[in-house]
Formats: structure tokens, C-alpha cells, sequence
């Protein structure tokens, strides 16, 4: 046979070999996915695979200008049954692994889930630090006079000797007035004894302001004279009892043995509590 006739035994070869490779490729939906789960079947051609192995039946169809018994010939010649699966896929390997892609972007927020069941009760926590200590404020003072008092041309403070309460000394002694430590509500009361024949004319005063006044007329007998009142105070403000100056004659009585002019006062309410 000459060199043309061979080659044109080996093109039909591949032809039938293709033909084949289509054919049996070709196998049950059922067990191709078998083979899938299992990795042993093999994957089918592509177009380009086809295109090549139709151009390389063709060129071995081409007259050849190679000597028979040639080693050229010998070369070309099939080695046992040729299949066009195995001519384009014989020495194929699997390759490296690729790099990994970039991240894709995040999807949609998803609802919000179910509310989860109550977890156990947790253990006892340990006691915490002491804290400051509670303060508490106090004002109070009550204090007398033993001698009488009459009215001069000009105010008198009516300055008070005796001294029964006063906490803290917010009661000044030698100025006769309170001075005032813890703002708030504040409660005073004067208590005085008349003369006899003579007017008593007494202002409680806040700073420089008259207040509240006491006075009685005169009168043929003396008698005990009182007056009350709530104030509320700032810091340092002045709380005391003024005797009227000299237009009237004008005193108020007491005596070493006993105690007739009173002036107390404390604190009802500070202003820090709610």
C-alpha cells in the first residue's frame, strides 16, 4: 500500500475514533451524575477539540512524500487502536491551584431574627464600696436677756446676755444677731415683757429690712408680748431684734433674777433637699 493509501487508512481511523468518542460519550442521565459523584468520568469535548482533531485527520489524508518503511513512516504509523479522546488528552495534568479571588461584595442586610430565650440568672455580684456619709444639717439657737432696755435718739440692737441653745455658734453673742450657715426655711420667735406706763415698740429685721414688727401700747400694767414668723434665708444673711429709737418712750423690762426677753430660731427645711 503506498503512502497515500496509509494515510488515508489512518485519517478514517481517527474519523471513526471521533465518531465513537461522541457516540459512547453519551451515557444515562443516572449514571453520569454517578460518574460525577465518583470523578471518574471523563469531561466532554469542547468545540476547539473537535476542530482540532478534524484538521489533524485531514493533514494525515494529505499525500505524504515519506519513504515506506521509513523511520518517518514507522512513526506515523498507530500503535494499537487510536481514540481522538486520547490523542488531545493523553498527556493532559491537573494544574496548580490559582490564586484566590478578591472578596465579593456584601449582600442585603437580612430581617432581624427572633427574640432569643432568657438566659440564667447570673451569680451574686460582689458588695460595692462604702459610700460618703449622710450629712446632716442643723441650726438652732435660743437665747434671753436679764436687763431692761429703754429707747435712746438712735435704733438699738437689743443685744441678748444669756445664752440657752446655740448650736454650732451661729448665734453671734456680741453682735446680738444670727448669721446665717445653711440656707433654708427658718422658723424665729421674740418674747418680750412690757413696761408699765411706757410703749414697746420691737422690730424682728432680715439684713436691713424690717420684717415683722412687735409692739403694745401703753398701758397701766406690763404684760408678756410675743411674735412669730417663717423666713426663708441665704447664705449669710442677718436675722436679729431692733428696739425703736427715742420719738416715744420706749423700753422693755426684765430684771437679774429672771430671764422676760427671749429670741429663738432653727433651721426647718435646708434648701439642698428636694
Amino acid at each position: 500500500m503506498g503512502s497515500r493509501g496509509l494515510g488515508l487508512s489512518l485519517a478514517c481511523c481517527l474519523l471513526l475514533a471521533f465518531a465513537c468518542g461522541l457516540v459512547l460519550g453519551r451515557v444515562p442521565r443516572g449514571q453520569q451524575e454517578q460518574q460525577e459523584q465518583e470523578g471518574t468520568r471523563e469531561p466532554p469535548m469542547d468545540h476547539a477539540e473537535r476542530v482540532t482533531v478534524l484538521r489533524a485527520a485531514h493533514q494525515l489524508a494529505q499525500p505524504s512524500t515519506t519513504e515506506p518503511g521509513s523511520k518517518a513512516a514507522r512513526v506515523l504509523q498507530p500503535r494499537g487502536p487510536v481514540s481522538a479522546i486520547h490523542l488531545l488528552r493523553g498527556s493532559r495534568e491537573k494544574g496548580d491551584r490559582g490564586d484566590r479571588g478578591l472578596q465579593g461584595k456584601y449582600g442585603k442586610t437580612g430581617s432581624v431574627g427572633a427574640r432569643g430565650h432568657t438566659g440564667p440568672k447570673g451569680q451574686k455580684g460582689s458588695m460595692g464600696a462604702p459610700g460618703d456619709r449622710c450629712k446632716n444639717h442643723y441650726a438652732a439657737f435660743s437665747v434671753g436677756r436679764k436687763k431692761p432696755l429703754h429707747s435712746n435718739d438712735y435704733y438699738q440692737t437689743v443685744i441678748l446676755d444669756t445664752e440657752f441653745v446655740n448650736l454650732y455658734s451661729h448665734f453671734n453673742m456680741f453682735t446680738g444677731k444670727f448669721y446665717c450657715y445653711v440656707p433654708g426655711i427658718y422658723f424665729f420667735s421674740l418674747n418680750v415683757h412690757t413696761w408699765n406706763q411706757k410703749e414697746t415698740y420691737l422690730h424682728i429685721m432680715k439684713n436691713a429690712e424690717e420684717v415683722v414688727i412687735l409692739y403694745a401700747q401703753v398701758s397701766d400694767r406690763s404684760i408678756m408680748q410675743s411674735q412669730s414668723l417663717m423666713l426663708e434665708l441665704r447664705d449669710q444673711d442677718e436675722v436679729w431684734v431692733r428696739l425703736f429709737k427715742g420719738e416715744r418712750e420706749n423700753a422693755i423690762f426684765s430684771d437679774e433674777f429672771d430671764t422676760y426677753i427671749t429670741f429663738s430660731g432653727y433651721l426647718v427645711k435646708p434648701a439642698n433637699e428636694p
